[in-house]
């Protein structure tokens, strides 16, 4: 699939884009820039797409998307209204290009770390803990910053993301998304369909008619798109939301297990290991603890 291409305002007197993002959902689709994009999340959760990862976000993540790499932020509650301002999703969102600085910086000796974070970025790199806490302090700074502060923060952003590990880069090796623009909205209407309904039964039958397509033809045509079967994507959303919700809520496991879409719990419970290397009850102590 073929992204939607966006063009990114930058200023006449700065090299770089950095802005406070107010309203959730404000570019609620598909797309991909020439950009580096770095993305603090300060209030808010939500599913995020980069490349063919799929996953639950929520306040204080971080996540660095490289040149061109398709990605997709949806807030949860879309429609919700909040009675204080402080209560309102947002995110900083700094865009650069890899060669702002230069065509030359990049190739010094000194900044060999600069060229590294930023070949990791081509498969989107997801920054939690002390890490993204580091980052998102940094992004504070940057965005009241002016004149030479504004590049030393950035690159201080950078050589803190760095430090990443295997674990946290986002896109598989094989991810591809070369392909006809016209495809692009057809994606975005089974996203959308996908996260409307992944708490109901969904039949194959119902998601190909979304996508204009019989149902043969819509399983070929997505796993040759994304990489996976459509069963599969649905699959990691829930999971995404049983995350969130064993964070957040208190209702207890099994609840959560059929809240989030799935029929059988032994299912779930397989699913959820599999996916995110615990079982439900440590990944919601793993996360009290922290």
């Amino acid at each position: 699939m073929k992204p939607h291409l966006l063009q990114v305002a930058t200023a006449p007197n700065r090299s770089f884009s950095v802005r406070k993002e107010l309203i959730p959902n404000i570019n609620c689709r598909w797309h991909c820039h020439a950009e580096v994009e770095l993305i603090c999340f300060h209030k808010g959760s939500g599913t995020q797409f980069v490349g063919d990862d799929i996953r639950h976000f929520t306040a204080g993540d971080v996540v660095l998307v490289g040149t061109n790499l398709p990605h997709y932020w949806h807030y949860d509650h879309e429609h919700q209204s909040y009675e204080a301002d402080d209560q309102k999703p947002f995110a900083t969102v700094v865009h650069f290009t890899e060669n702002f600085w230069g065509e030359r910086f990049l190739m010094l000796a000194e900044n060999t770390m600069l060229r590294n974070v930023l070949d990791k970025a081509k498969r989107g790199l997801s920054i939690k803990g002390e890490l993204g806490k580091a980052i998102s302090g940094l992004m504070e700074k940057l965005h009241a910053a002016e004149g030479p502060y504004r590049v030393m923060l950035l690159m201080e952003c950078l050589i803190v993301a760095n430090q990443v590990t295997e674990d946290d880069v986002l896109a598989s090796l094989g991810f591809s998304y070369t392909r006809p623009e016209q495809e692009n909205e057809r994606l975005n209407a089974i996203y959308k369909y996908a996260l409307a309904h992944f708490s109901e039964k969904i039949t194959l039958e119902e998601v190909a008619s979304i996508a204009g397509l019989s149902p043969n033809s819509f399983c070929r045509y997505f796993k040759s798109r994304t990489g996976k079967q459509f069963s599969q994507f649905i699959i990691e959303i829930r999971i995404g939301n049983a995350c969130k919700m064993l964070i957040n809520n208190n209702m207890n496991i099994k609840q959560i297990c059929y809240a989030s879409g799935f029929q059988n719990f032994t299912c779930f419970y397989k699913q959820f290991r599999q996916i995110t290397g615990k079982t439900p009850a440590a990944y919601q102590q793993a996360f009290a603890n922290r």
